[in-house]
């Protein structure tokens, strides 16, 4: 995708049949400078979750598939997990790994392609907001799901569908309900990592993921909705009126169903 710095950047992601990797390319750095942020809520509500619903990692082997520079990661290996690996698109990795981590450029909607992959099991593969970006996600859930260790599960986490509904029903005055249930693709700036960056977001809701999740051969074993500390809700009101008002992120906890 070529761009100038200065120009708009029009592209889409999950849509059947487009290129959905594109748009990690070019949001991938400002990705990484969001989060680090001290007010970001991957710092104070994602990871934090996200952890907690890894559980210990000690000697545990993880793949993460969408993994940005491989900072969290590296955290995972530095907690104890071992022979691991991160790919990403976009190669923008870190230079300083622990020993024990690998990270590697790929197409998460080719893993069968990934040299680094292939033969190798996991006993915990992550998909942190990654998955949307995949061309066909069902494909990728199923290419994942071959490669978890025996009593292994994915971590996969996507934003909260309600976040888009309240968004697209004040852009088009109109319901909540409306807005949920629409086909119509979404059109937005992600103000947050690149303000030159248009996305064309396709919609989706709860259902359309448990479905997708059945269709990959994969079962909820757990999910949770994590919210804003009190603490932290009292420190960063803004932060907590916005978890207020879009409810911030869904986080699964998928095995492999036992028929398939």
């Amino acid at each position: 995708m070529a761009h100038s710095e200065n120009s708009e950047v029009t592209t889409t992601f999950d849509e059947p049949g487009g290129d959905a990797s594109q748009p990690w390319l070019v949001l991938a750095r400002g990705y990484e400078q969001a989060r680090a942020k001290e007010d970001s809520l991957d710092r104070l509500v994602e990871w934090p979750a996200q952890r907690g619903v890894l559980g210990d990692v000690t000697s545990r082997s993880v793949l993460d598939l969408g993994c940005g520079n491989g900072a969290k990661l590296a955290e995972l290996v530095r907690d104890g997990a071992t022979t691991s690996v991160g790919v990403d698109i976009s190669g923008n990795f870190l230079t300083d790994l622990p020993p024990g981590m690998e990270l590697v450029q790929g197409d998460l909607s080719e893993l069968d392609s990934v040299p680094a992959l292939t033969g190798r099991t996991f006993d915990r593969i992550m998909f942190l907001q990654s998955i949307g970006y995949a061309n066909d996600p069902v494909r990728t859930l199923q290419a994942a799901r071959r490669m978890l260790a025996d009593d292994g599960f994915i971590l996969l986490t996507r934003t909260h569908p309600i976040r888009y509904a309240v968004e697209r029903a004040e852009q088009n005055g109109t319901t909540l309900g409306e807005e949920y249930y629409s086909n119509t693709p979404y059109e937005y700036v992600h103000s947050g990592w690149n303000d030159q960056v248009t996305l064309t977001k396709r919609v989706y809701t709860i259902a359309d993921l448990v479905n997708l999740f059945s269709a990959a051969g994969l079962w909820i074993e757990a999910a949770v909705e994590p919210q804003l500390s009190e603490e932290a809700g009292r420190r960063y009101p803004h932060k907590q009126a916005w978890m207020n008002k879009h409810l911030g992120i869904l986080i699964f906890k998928l095995r492999p169903r036992p028929d398939m």
